[in-house]
């Protein structure tokens, strides 16, 4: 699974020095983070509907399909910032051995 996701970051970063014209996520980047975080925002609903209907009708398939489009576009927002997938990854890594209680607790207060 992470292979998937490291090839994806190989191709996200690719498309940082592509034209807007060449490509989906080269007119993203181009057209800046707002742009990006707008689309993760659409999909973000997307996926809640997505997920409401499942619960209904008992096919998971759009919400599995929405989620991907979520996952995808947060990697964008991500890759836009500098950052690669196997960051996140590495941080649900650390909170792999430690309770959803445990981890919210150890968050620093802003």
């Amino acid at each position: 699974m992470s292979d998937v996701l490291s090839k994806l970051g190989d191709i996200l970063d690719e498309r940082k020095a592509a034209e807007p014209d060449s490509s989906y996520v080269a007119s993203l980047y181009h057209k800046g983070l707002n742009k990006i975080l707008e689309k993760v925002g659409e999909e973000a609903t997307e996926t809640i509907l997505a997920a409401k209907d499942a619960e209904t009708s008992g096919d998971n398939k759009d919400v599995v399909y929405e989620t991907a489009d979520l996952w995808f576009h947060s990697l964008v927002a991500l890759a836009k910032l500098g950052e690669r997938p196997e960051a996140v990854i590495n941080e649900l890594a650390r909170r792999f051995d430690m309770s959803g209680l445990e981890e919210k607790a150890s968050r620093t207060k802003k």
